[in-house]
């Protein structure tokens, strides 16, 4: 997708496919077997062998919407599976009843979607949802106490911590961890039952308290919660933790590549732990998945933290998930980013376990290269002052041709209607020119775009001083397109659009919702005791209203559809404010980085 006068950039590393490439070298998971569905041991022994290569899947949790983060994931895992001839699963994680919601499951579908993304495969649909596993996980908790591997613990949250030990420190055995398998059973199955309220009992593991790693010191894996579910309604009252049900989702599903990101690094050893319990009882279907962390993504000028996206929207600092500056995915198909735009910048940036800062100038240059090859060019004027021909007729309507893409010429051209009165940028003018200034400015010529050359003969002015008409005259042999075209040289060319047919349209400006590459850090020269808060650094012109003069066939733009708008950038019609025969556009991103110099 790259310009072809811009250099290919190979693709970063990924040491995930490297992994990948050795177990299928190696045969690892050449005779696992597939049902058709997630299933015990049993139930995958019943099926063939599974015909996809690798399984991965993405699992997110619906109670945010999606962020960048989650694109590079998204596309991390459907793209390995396509590589290596397997299925990527889209799953929900939906094990905590009181956070989760619906619109946030459909939000996700949709977002997944839009990346180009697909979880049906060779007449497979691998959407599935965690809380459809509840049966078999509490049979599996059932197993670990029969088998002597967990226990209800009574002590109180505060006990609990207390008795778990520091980094340094080995913790203590709840007094309740010697309780009888049977004792264990019926308390587990009185939980089930909302025999107790919630708080009153938990289910821990049993493995060492005094493991170096924390993670194993009995960490609990089911809770009493009295919620509605927003899949299973009232059936459940005790609902598992997030770390046993994931690595049991993974084992249910055959995933072989259970990929996550670096803060999961420390749960691995539960996860393999756990795993192997099961396994040992035959109830899981070897060989068991495989935990694998890469590091997150972590972008200069945004935040991903899910608490400060949600403070940002509750405090109305931004119009809602989708305000097209949120790094959200709604947010970003609003702004007008392109899918295959994050595909590209997840090729270029990799994938590895070391945490890095990529600068946010490498997402919008993957943006403008895939948009440069992609989007029609269209004519907007976005601070227009009036350019009025005097030797031009007044009635007269004549039309001038510009291509819709250059580098495209089988795309064609389209008609661009030109007359006596015509729109340019206001920075287009001066009546004292800058040095080095090639435009417009008295007795100067320049190239009208695709129509004549034109000299200046001045300009009218309102009582204030401000300019609000540049008189010029125009060479009629020197039409675009005709053999006098090249008989005027000139160094200016501005881009018009004629008055009398183009239209008024709102046109929104956004860019970086911060103004410092690290929102909320401390700086060089602050005080010790100076916390600052990321509110701080927003970008107070991080969005601009304007009203801009378009060509008149922008008119009929459609939701979502893109076009560079020629010297200004890349534009989308808003899906949600425009209408029949007023779209309202976004702006994407400008076609040069202007935050470099800027710092």
């Amino acid at each position: 997708m790259s310009s072809p006068n811009k250099p290919e950039v190979a693709p970063a590393a990924n040491f995930i496919k490297n992994i990948v490439e050795a177990d299928l070298a190696a045969g690892k998971h050449a005779q696992r077997h597939w049902s058709g569905q997630p299933g015990t041991a049993a139930d995958q022994a019943s099926g063939p062998l599974d015909p996809a290569k690798i399984r991965t899947r993405f699992p997110p949790e619906p109670n945010g919407y999606l962020h960048f983060g989650h694109a590079k994931s998204i596309l991390l895992n459907f793209g390995l599976a396509q590589q290596y001839g397997g299925r990527c699963h889209l799953r929900f994680d939906d094990t905590n009843p009181e956070k989760e919601d619906q619109e946030y499951v459909d939000s996700i579908v949709d977002a997944v979607k839009w990346l180009g993304c697909s979880w049906e495969s060779a007449g497979e649909t691998n959407l599935y949802y965690a809380s459809n596993y509840f049966d078999w996980m509490a049979a599996f908790a059932e197993y670990l106490i029969s088998a002597g591997h967990a226990y209800v613990d009574s002590q109180s949250a505060d006990e609990m911590r207390a008795n778990r030990g520091t980094l340094t420190g080995a913790g203590k055995d709840s007094p309740f961890r010697t309780r009888s398998v049977e004792e264990n059973m019926a308390l587990f199955k009185r939980m089930q039952a909302g025999e107790f309220p919630d708080g009153a009992h938990i289910l821990r593991a049993k493995i060492d308290m005094s493991a170096p790693n924390i993670n194993l010191r009995d960490p609990a894996i089911y809770r009493i919660r009295h919620a509605t579910h927003h899949n299973t309604g009232d059936k459940w009252c005790v609902y598992p933790m997030y770390t046993f049900a994931h690595p049991i989702e993974d084992a249910l599903e055959c995933i072989t590549h259970s990929i996550c990101t670096l803060e999961f690094e420390d749960q691995r050893p539960f996860y393999d732990w756990l795993l192997e319990r099961l396994a040992e009882g035959g109830l899981l279907q070897r060989p068991l998945p495989q935990q694998i962390e890469f590091s997150r993504l972590n972008l200069t000028y945004v935040v991903l933290s899910k608490r400060k996206l949600i403070q940002l929207v509750d405090e109305k600092h931004v119009s809602g998930w989708d305000d097209p500056r949120l790094p959200t995915l709604v947010g970003a198909r609003r702004r007008g980013y392109s899918a295959e735009g994050f595909r590209l910048f997840a090729e270029r940036i990799g994938v590895s376990k070391h945490d890095s800062l990529i600068d946010y100038a490498l997402f919008e240059d993957a943006m403008r290269e895939v948009m440069n090859e992609s989007d029609q060019r269209r004519i907007a004027v976005l601070d227009p002052v009036k350019l009025i021909i005097d030797n031009y007729p007044a009635d007269q309507v004549e039309e001038c041709f510009a291509p819709n893409h250059p580098l495209h010429p089988e795309l064609g051209q389209r008609a661009v209607p030109f007359s006596r009165e015509l729109w340019i940028e206001g920075e287009d003018f001066m009546e004292v020119p800058s040095k080095g200034y090639r435009r417009l400015f008295p007795d100067n010529m320049a190239r009208l775009r695709y129509g004549y050359v034109v000299k200046c003969i001045g300009c009218d002015k309102d009582a204030n001083g401000k300019i609000t008409a540049v008189h010029c005259e125009y060479l009629p042999e020197t039409k675009s397109g005709t053999p006098g075209a090249d008989s005027v040289k000139v160094k200016g060319n501005l881009h018009w659009v004629s008055a009398a047919q183009s239209y008024a349209a709102e046109i929104r400006l956004y860019d970086r919702l911060f103004s410092v590459a690290a929102p909320g850090a401390r700086r060089e020269g602050d005080a010790p005791d100076l916390e600052r808060n990321f509110l701080d650094d927003l970008n107070p012109n991080s969005r601009q209203s304007i009203t801009a003069q378009l060509e008149p066939c922008l008119r009929d733009a459609k939701p979502e559809e893109r076009f560079q708008f020629e010297r200004h950038g890349y534009f989308v019609a808003d899906r949600v404010d425009s209408k029949d025969g007023q779209p309202v556009f976004n702006r994407a991103v400008t076609l040069k980085d202007s935050w470099g110099k800027a710092g």
